[in-house]
């Protein structure tokens, strides 16, 4: 129920914010680290210090997915539709976080 409330609450505040002169900062909102917060105790609780630093260390590269996404929809969202370039720019973030999940699989074995 919290989940869905918080969900929710980040929705209202988005969609607020695109409505002010400051629409831009609507792009910061989505980047509150809220699961990571939960998987950083989740994990520190759980697991050794080092696994922890590990965890955070994979989520510091998984910042090139997320600029992978706004990359192409960038590039997109002036040539295509909306939906297509969200599509495509979606597409984008798998296919990068597939990369970086199997180079950390082979850096990392």
């Amino acid at each position: 129920m919290f989940k869905a409330l918080l969900g929710a609450a980040v929705v209202v505040i988005l969609a607020a914010l695109a409505k002010t002169k400051n629409y831009y900062i609507a792009g910061l909102v989505p980047l509150f680290p809220t699961f990571a917060l939960i998987a950083h105790y989740i994990v520190g609780k759980n697991r050794s210090v080092d696994d922890l630093k590990t965890t955070i260390l994979f989520g510091m590269w998984s910042i090139i997915p997320y600029f992978v996404y706004l990359a192409t929809l960038y590039v997109l969202v002036d040539r295509l539709r909306l939906e297509a370039s969200l599509a495509l720019a979606a597409v984008a973030w798998m296919i990068a976080a597939t990369v970086l999940v199997t180079v950390w699989l082979r850096v990392h074995a």
